[in-house]
């Protein structure tokens, strides 16, 4: 997604015990305005990465106890995510792999049927994707076209979402322009002249995690960085915001694998 434009002025590396495992974690101090207060935020990535973001000014103490209090959720999230990561394999394209749509699982099936022409759809939790005659490239090919369909499938829903979520930002108008793109990992992007970019393996989350994500980008066309203003719009459009990304962040490495 957009990110807030503003760098942080110097990075510090520390680190806690939890148990009998040293958890490494980097302090990102942003320089702020006298008059507006921020907290300290922590957020745990997707390659178990532990980042704190903190005022300029807090102590060394401060941001230390804000991590030890949240010690218990970031070492089950370092986790969760190392536990995806271990499981999740590169995609082989053949039957019986799983793949997503809207947060489904369905069991990939590929046939050979002389009377069809290639063709990809999705029946009774399957997708089906149909070859008229196998050849040597087979795996390339339903590769190929299962992401045609992904993309496809990407066009209809985001468009419906964004006519759906529309009344909720005031700010915008008019339904903007999007553009498909796949991103190694970003759900999402949008540019200053208001233009959104939104990532095609998207389509494979809960429709929640779609509408979190076009409700973020919708709101980078009135605020373009991720300053308080943000992500107060963010939560008056999305109030359960928080959840609904973390549950998005810990499906990344799934839905994000080809």
């Amino acid at each position: 997604m957009t990110d807030d434009g503003s760098a942080p002025e110097c990075f510090e590396d520390y680190g806690f015990v939890y148990g009998d495992m040293h958890v490494p974690y980097r302090v990102e101090r942003k320089a702020i305005a006298s008059d507006k207060l921020r907290k300290i935020t922590i957020r745990v990535t997707p390659d178990s990465r532990v980042v704190v973001s903190a005022p300029e000014g807090a102590q060394k103490t401060a941001i230390h106890e804000a991590v030890m209090k949240r010690a218990k959720w970031i070492h089950d999230s370092r986790q969760s995510f190392n536990e995806q990561q271990t499981y999740v394999q590169p995609r082989r394209y053949v039957s019986g792999e799983m793949q997503f749509y809207l947060g489904r699982r369905h069991v990939l099936k590929v046939e050979e049927n002389p009377e069809l022409t290639e063709q990809v759809k999705m029946t009774r939790g399957k997708l089906l994707v149909s070859l008229p005659k196998f050849q040597d490239d087979k795996p390339d090919r339903v590769r190929e076209l299962v992401k045609d369909w992904y993309r496809i499938r990407a066009q209809q829903v985001f468009t419906t979402r964004l006519e759906h979520l529309l009344p909720q930002t005031r700010w915008v108008k008019e339904i903007p322009a999007f553009r498909i793109l796949s991103m190694e990992k970003q759900w999402g992007s949008c540019s200053a002249r208001g233009t959104l970019m939104l990532n095609p393996h998207l389509v494979k989350a809960p429709r929640d995690c779609i509408d979190y994500v076009i409700l973020h980008e919708l709101c980078h066309i009135e605020e373009h960085n991720h300053g308080e203003r943000f992500y107060r719009l963010l939560g008056q459009v999305m109030p359960e915001w928080r959840g609904v990304k973390q549950q998005l962040d810990g499906m990344a490495e799934l839905l994000l694998n080809e």
